[in-house]
């Protein structure tokens, strides 16, 4: 998403009470085929990375449609966790046999090494804490197990990015503007009218670090290009083809073989 609008975070608007408020926003615009990136490129890559976890854990599931996909995928046991009651109520009525937990990702009520795999899609973010939900994280995933992190790409969804069409040179040029890149910065963006949600803008190394800091070594890393029925909905974004809105990461635990071998060489 590009900004429209930048405003300083309320401290004292909490991230669930913004969810619950833009709840129905969310489903409308988001799920159930109405978003073209979620059907063309977020939920096939899910599919794929998801595939052969049989215990998954979807954190900030929203209405489930990533849990959905990954008991369609054939997993066992899926826990979807949010914390916005909207979202989770929602998610209960469509159904699709996933269990449903109101909670935050800083503070898991799982015990450790529950999950096979986590998968966190367009959450992080939204997340001030980020390192109490990387320790959490690590915490719930068996060794070995996998984590599926879907980003607005840290470099090219900065605040204050957005095309430009510049009719002062000669002749006019269209180009990506990116913002500040190194600088972690917190704000309300504007995303439509009417509706406003916190993001955390943080440089990718803050993320990859952040992951191997606790044993999550990053595996796989995917820059699509945006989908052909995203670029289709306007004429300016086919100058945007090339450059990426979503980034995924896979990463994985060392599994306890490894670690043995490491303090054995």
């Amino acid at each position: 998403m590009t900004p429209k609008n930048l405003q300083k975070p309320d401290e004292e608007q909490g991230a669930a009470d913004v969810w619950e408020r833009h709840a129905g926003w969310w489903q409308r615009e988001f799920t159930n085929g109405a978003d073209v990136e979620y059907v063309e490129q977020i939920l096939p890559l899910a599919a794929e990375h998801l595939a052969g976890a049989a215990r998954v854990l979807d954190l900030g599931c929203g209405e489930g449609q990533v849990a959905r996909l990954a008991v369609a995928g054939g997993a066992g046991r899926v826990v979807g966790l949010d914390p916005a009651s909207a979202q989770l109520a929602e998610a209960v009525r469509r159904g699709g046999g996933v269990a449903y937990v109101r909670g935050t990702g800083s503070a898991l009520p799982f015990g450790s090494g529950a999950f096979d795999a986590v998968v966190v899609c367009l959450v992080l973010e939204h997340v001030v804490d980020l390192d109490s939900t990387f320790d959490e994280i690590a915490r719930v995933l068996r060794p070995g197990g996998r984590l599926v992190l879907f980003l607005n790409h840290p470099l090219f969804q900065t605040p204050g990015s957005g095309w430009i069409d510049d009719r002062v040179l000669d002749p006019p040029e269209q180009y990506w503007r990116v913002g500040p890149y190194l600088e972690e910065d917190e704000s309300l963006e504007e995303v439509e009218a009417g509706v406003q949600l916190p993001f955390v803008h943080r440089p990718l190394s803050r993320y990859v670090n952040g992951l191997a800091d606790r044993g999550l070594l990053v595996t796989h890393m995917e820059e699509p290009a945006p989908p052909p029925g995203f670029v289709a909905l306007a004429a300016e974004y086919a100058g945007a083809a090339t450059i990426p809105r979503l980034l995924l990461l896979r990463a994985e635990g060392r599994r306890a073989e490894d670690t043995l071998n490491t303090w054995n060489s």
